[in-house]
């Protein structure tokens, strides 16, 4: 290796390496700030105006884009032909290229951004030269990202650096230009153009015109939700933070597909809250959900909903999981565990049931809202695979407040009342439809979950208190949409129901409420509707 280019948006232990490579005999090419920080430090520098012998102009908008710089990354070592055109016009090769893109990402996140901000951190000279140093990977190592800094150079040192190594940047190299472009893409598709002129901050829309999903693989997973289906795990690029994908495997067997999708059910749904929480997923619906003073107490009042389904269910908390908790975990048969910490004596008890996965989940940087928790670490836009297609929405999550319900009945509901109301409300968010809750006192009693009638699911949620052992007396039912007719309303104070609450909206609204009145009940309505397909 004799040449290396290094041009750098972002000089994060850049200099350190340069130093290294020039260690290592090494001639070093740069351009503007990059060459400067190089020299500011002592070392020897070729600028690329001199090495091109063509200045920079149109503002550094041209530097790189000349037969010298890419002559010296395309030619290929082992054709005679291209050795023999880089000695015919005087062009050295280059053998390592160091290059990081303008931060376009960056600058379209900040909140005054123009137009004009923005197209001036679109790169070209960047994204070419590292096109095509990745294309002619044998001959050249491309980096992009300081974490790699650290790997080429120890393997320099040994030596060489391997054709493994290369094939690994090249393609990282790729995959950094695609996910680039695709920003580009995404932030001006999202434009609708406003002649008013490029100072000005667009109007951008929440879908843009051209998509483009930018996802980094986890991992392969055994299979899909059956055998006979191949599956793999995906991140987003910039995961938010507080998110399933950010879990750290602590112990146990290999995740499964199915053990992902009702993790990630157990934790959005248990994230929800700021006091200590237990939510208990089975199929992708919450078997049991409970606020408690410790984990243990809310393990415990959510294990009383239905100890049936919990069996080999998935168990989140958005407390720390102490000692306590671990040994009455212990006792049951359980897929996943999650938690965003684990204190030593629990993990000491979970080591004896070595199958269990336990994922702590990482929440640096996690923000807390008042009764909102990890609220950031929720998808801005959910989306669905339909036939050749996408459905995508902003995600469902609204918070509703005791200052948003409207009480429609002539009995009111007591405080009490209300604050079960609004954790049935919440958990009712995350079952799917059509759903009916039942809670009493901060734990669910009894859940109904994706049934094509509203009055199946009444009944299954009474059903399942029943075989638990528990009294509906006096609870608080929610149903994520309104009661079409008041036979739903009925099944629910049949079994002991004193008060519901539901979006409201039906044809029917006013039969309803008569029915609620007659019955002696108090309903509120809370105005959103939370389907769950």
């Amino acid at each position: 290796m004799t040449t290396a280019l290094i041009s750098v948006s972002d000089k994060t232990g850049v200099l350190e390496f340069a130093q290294a490579l020039h260690a290592l005999g090494v001639r070093l090419l740069s351009t503007g700030g990059t060459a400067k920080l190089l020299q500011g430090a002592g070392l020897p520098v070729t600028e690329v105006a001199e090495h091109t012998g063509f200045p920079e102009m149109l503002d550094g908008r041209v530097k790189t884009l000349h037969p010298k710089i890419h002559g010296g990354l395309l030619a290929r070592r082992d054709l005679p032909e291209h050795v023999a055109a880089l000695l015919q016009h005087g062009i050295d090769t280059i053998d390592l290229l160091v290059v990081n893109l303008y931060p376009f990402e960056a600058t379209v996140a900040k909140p005054g951004c123009t137009l004009a901000d923005a197209i001036e951190n679109i790169d070209i000279g960047g994204p070419a030269m590292v096109r095509s140093a990745a294309k002619n990977w044998r001959d050249v190592a491309v980096l992009t990202d300081a974490s790699q800094y650290a790997g080429v150079l120890a393997e320099l040192q040994a030596g060489a650096i391997s054709l493994k190594t290369k094939f690994a940047l090249s393609v990282a190299a790729f995959n950094r230009v695609s996910d680039y472009d695709g920003a580009i893409s995404d932030y001006l598709s999202a434009i609708e153009f406003d002649a008013a002129g490029a100072d000005a901050v667009p109007a951008r829309g929440l879908f843009p015109a051209h998509s483009n999903g930018r996802f980094v693989k986890l991992q392969d997973l055994r299979y899909g939700e059956n055998p006979h289906q191949q599956a793999a795990f995906y991140r987003d690029l910039y995961p938010a933070p507080g998110s399933l994908v950010t879990a750290r495997q602590l112990q146990g067997k290999e995740l499964s597909y199915n053990n992902i999708a009702d993790a990630d059910a157990a934790w959005e749904c248990v994230k929800q809250w700021s006091t200590p929480a237990c939510v208990i997923v089975k199929h992708a619906n919450p078997c049991g959900v409970a606020l408690g003073g410790t984990a243990l107490q809310a393990y415990q009042k959510a294990f009383q909903t239905d100890p049936t389904s919990a069996f080999g269910g998935i168990i989140a908390f958005n407390v720390p999981v102490d000692g306590a908790a671990a040994e009455a975990l212990g006792k049951q048969f359980v897929e996943v565990l999650l938690a965003p910490a684990f204190t030593s004596e629990a993990l000491a008890v979970l080591q004896a049931k070595a199958n269990v996965r336990v994922l702590q989940i990482a929440l640096d940087g996690v923000q807390r809202d008042g009764a909102s928790a990890w609220a950031r670490g929720h998808n801005a836009v959910e989306v669905k695979r339909v036939g050749s297609g996408l459905l995508m929405q902003t995600a469902d999550f609204h918070e509703l407040q005791a200052s948003e319900l409207k009480v429609v009945t002539k009995k009111q509901p007591t405080p009490e009342q209300l604050q079960d109301l609004l954790f049935a409300w919440r958990v009712a968010q995350y079952v799917k439809s059509n759903a009916i809750v039942f809670c009493g006192k901060g734990m669910t009693l009894g859940v109904g979950a994706g049934q094509m009638s509203r009055l199946d699911s009444a009944r299954i949620a009474s059903i399942k208190a029943e075989a638990a052992g528990l009294s509906l007396q006096g609870s608080a039912v929610a149903s994520d949409a309104f009661f079409p007719f008041r036979d739903g309303l009925d099944v629910v104070i049949d079994h002991g129901a004193a008060c519901v609450i539901q979006p409201g909206g039906s044809m029917r609204d006013a039969e309803v409420i008569a029915a609620a009145d007659e019955r002696g009940v108090a309903m509120v309505f809370s105005g959103v509707r939370h389907f769950r397909h």
